[in-house]
């Protein structure tokens, strides 16, 4: 089946399976022809709130059957849509929707952000319309204004689906990351960058029209955004969850549902790693996948054994390129340090400083090619020209990453660390990985992260914090564990048991907070 725009991977599922179950959201169950009915409907809206060809579509609202119904509806009025994640401050939202000019916004009807248009002067000028959905949107009973009801919306358009314009080369979607410095930047995703990131990562997880996948990771993230459209397109079900704020509701709802696929991240393994999963029927899962940050080996181990009917797949991306490695689950016990090989239809290496294509065991920037390499940044050149570089090949980009990798003999890539992660002692660098690694690797701690702070002897500190799931351990007990483990440079120079580290809205521990939390190695034990 050729799929050449986005949107087709909705409208051939529901021109082939039309009753199928294919979105159980809030105890509702949508099938295929649903969506693609309730999609046309909202494009329609979206085209008289003046939505046009390459228009800008702000989708800021929680997982929700709106979201899915929206980020389509966007496709079929030929605009971009924009995921933004619903606990976005104002100030932060209002940078983004100004930044990509929106046209639109699906928003909370419940949220101040919905009555934007109603206001004096609208803190996004090139705004023309918003659809406001969830509690509250069913009061919105006219469809003639620049502010409608989600409901309403339902009601009143056509279920035809409209004529759209676009072509594979015209932008898809519109992801902000906000990257290690600086405002947001908006990766631009085409058609084609979508269709071929999306099929690649369903013929290495073998999915099949039978798969039900349980999705609780935010909409607004790729890694949550991409098991919506992988889902619609080998024609499964999606079970989609706002959060995973109460794991065992999740578990008894995968159990439910017979779920067969469960992607997560390390902060999601690690609340279920410390519970008793017998209590749950779980025979029916398939695989459970992993990306955001590399799992820990001693992680892979008990995830493993306490999924043992389920394939592993540990994977490593960036939101530049979608997914760019993944391991192939036989390879977990030869190397289950490794985040693998390229994904299917792509190249990655490993560089060094002066361009040159490292060998085995050398450390330098890891370098991806391949149509999954995104358009850009949105509107800006100069940090554009510096992620995504001339290739070899006259015309085509590179994307490099930004991530310090080496690879084995037999080709399988490690990740070392972030080139800005790299700490600096004494003039020697360490990586923080494999401190994590090691500490990670002590029974009783729960969650790691080393960084880096400023010391006028050293340069920096290296400083780790830890959250432990026995309370018992101590300090000293850690740091001889790791004297134990590492060259002397490594070990933290201080260490600090927390109850919980800060996290950002995709689940990864923000290092950034750590640093920046005013902290100095005299507060430090």
């Amino acid at each position: 089946m050729n799929h050449y725009l986005v949107q087709d991977i909705l409208e051939q599922s529901a021109a082939r399976l039309p009753d199928k179950t294919a979105l159980v959201c809030d105890g509702v169950r949508l099938s295929y022809r649903d969506l693609d009915v309730m999609a046309n409907r909202c494009a329609h809206a979206l085209r008289q709130l003046g939505v046009g060809r390459g228009d800008r579509v702000g989708i800021y609202l929680q997982n929700s059957i709106e979201f899915v119904v929206g980020m389509f509806a966007t496709l079929k009025a030929g605009a971009v849509f924009v995921p933004i994640h619903p606990s976005t401050k104002e100030d932060k939202l209002q940078y983004i929707l100004n930044n990509c000019r929106a046209t639109a916004l699906l928003a909370e009807a419940r949220n101040d952000v919905s009555n934007w248009l109603d206001l004096a002067s609208c803190p996004v000028a090139s705004l023309k319309g918003i659809i406001a959905c969830g509690k509250g949107s069913e009061t919105l009973a006219g469809v003639d204004g620049h502010r409608m009801g989600f409901p309403a919306v339902q009601q009143s358009f056509s279920e035809m689906s409209p004529d759209c314009q676009s072509t594979e080369s015209d932008l898809a979607c519109l992801i902000y990351t906000s990257g290690s410095t600086g405002e947001p930047k908006g990766v631009m995703s085409d058609h084609g960058n979508v269709l071929f990131a999306s099929g690649s990562i369903i013929s290495y997880l073998g999915n099949v029209e039978s798969d039900v996948v349980l999705n609780a990771l935010p909409l607004s993230f790729d890694y949550g955004l991409y098991q919506v459209l992988m889902t619609f397109r080998f024609g499964g079900t999606l079970i989609l969850e706002r959060s995973f704020t109460f794991p065992a509701a999740v578990l008894k709802l995968m159990e439910r549902e017979r779920v067969t696929g469960f992607p997560g991240v390390p902060t999601m393994f690690t609340l279920l790693l410390q519970m008793d999963l017998s209590k749950f029927d779980l025979s029916s899962l398939r695989y459970v996948s992993n990306t955001a940050a590399a799992l820990p080996a001693s992680h892979i181990d008990e995830i493993r054994r306490k999924f043992s009917q389920a394939t592993l797949f540990s994977m490593y991306g960036l939101t530049e390129t979608k997914r760019t490695l993944y391991l192939p689950p036989s390879e977990l016990d030869r190397r289950p340090g490794s985040v693998g090989i390229a994904i299917p239809g792509t190249e990655a290496w490993v560089e060094g400083e002066d361009g040159r294509r490292l060998g085995p065991g050398e450390v330098g920037e890891l370098v991806v090619r391949g149509r999954h390499v995104m358009r850009g940044y949105w509107e800006a050149p100069e940090l554009t020209s510096l992620r995504f570089r001339a290739s070899e090949i006259p015309g085509e980009r590179i994307c490099h990453t930004g991530d310090l990798f080496r690879r084995d003999e037999e080709g399988f890539f490690y990740f070392v660390g972030r080139k800005d992660d790299i700490i600096k002692s004494r003039g020697e660098k360490v990586a923080p990985k494999e401190v994590e690694n090691v500490l990670y690797a002590m029974p009783g701690i729960l969650e790691a992260a080393v960084v880096g702070i400023s010391d006028p002897l050293l340069g920096q500190a290296v400083t780790a914090f830890v959250v432990l799931s026995d309370p018992s351990l101590t300090k000293q007990a850690i740091l001889a564990h790791c004297r134990r483990n590492l060259e002397d440079l490594m070990v933290p120079k201080h260490l600090e048991i927390r109850s919980e580290l800060p996290k950002g809205s995709t689940g990864k521990i923000n290092k950034r907070e750590l640093v920046s939390s005013g902290i100095s190695p005299a507060d430090l034990n």
